[in-house]
């Protein structure tokens, strides 16, 4: 959604249990609005939406400076550790309705922690998942967000070694999504300054759909 001088970004965090969904959406959104904590099961059972303060000057359009406002939607981790499959299924699809049925989603995030391996039948259903919440359009309004960065610099890997040692179904997700892909560090770099640049990144892929958003209607 868009006026002269304001632009708001709706984002949906999705992936599996303990994944750093909610980590991830606090980071976009500069806040901490969702709850998250390490646990041996899932800890998100509900959907939730979390809207970021305005960034001030944080692009220029026509010649205009452009204040942003980021909403994320967090959602339960897929498989999930309390609630069936069908059960998470329904929560997140009527949630994407509700929040962004008539606005739009801008881009959905496939969290993937960058330390644990993507392939096998966990992978299929994490794409199988996105395919069905998404549509037809998925691919285009989809990126992988990995977390937990930091295990491939302590493993002596740069991210394009990281990337080209990834498994046969990581690459083909890749290529699928045309390889809109985002690191997101723990440690090594401020929040804010590790967010600015996630939040430009975004704001790249969504360019490259022209500000096209996914309907829910």
């Amino acid at each position: 959604m868009m006026d002269a001088n304001k632009m708001i970004i709706n984002l949906a965090v999705l992936g599996k249990t303990q994944s750093g969904k909610s980590s991830a959406g606090n980071v976009l959104l500069g806040s901490a609005d969702f709850y998250s904590r390490f646990a041996p099961g899932s800890v998100t059972k509900d959907c939730s939406l979390g809207r970021s303060c305005h960034i001030h000057g944080f692009m220029r359009r026509g010649g205009h400076e452009i204040s942003l406002q980021i909403q994320v939607l967090d959602t339960p981790g897929y498989p999930h550790s309390k609630l069936s499959t069908r059960c998470v299924k329904q929560e997140v699809k009527k949630a994407l309705e509700h929040h962004f049925g008539q606005e739009g989603l801008h881009l959905a995030l496939l969290v993937h922690r960058a330390d644990m391996p993507f392939f096998g039948q966990e992978a299929s259903d994490s794409v199988q998942l996105i395919q069905e919440l998404l549509g037809d359009s998925w691919k285009n309004y989809t990126a992988i967000l990995f977390t937990h960065a930091e295990k491939i610099k302590e493993a002596g890997l740069s991210e394009e070694e990281y990337l080209c040692e990834a498994s046969d179904a990581l690459l083909t997700l890749l290529n699928s999504v045309q390889h809109r892909h985002i690191f997101l560090y723990e440690r090594g770099n401020s929040w804010s300054e590790q967010r600015i640049k996630i939040l430009e990144r975004i704001m790249e892929f969504i360019k490259e759909n022209h500000f096209q958003v996914l309907s829910f209607t």
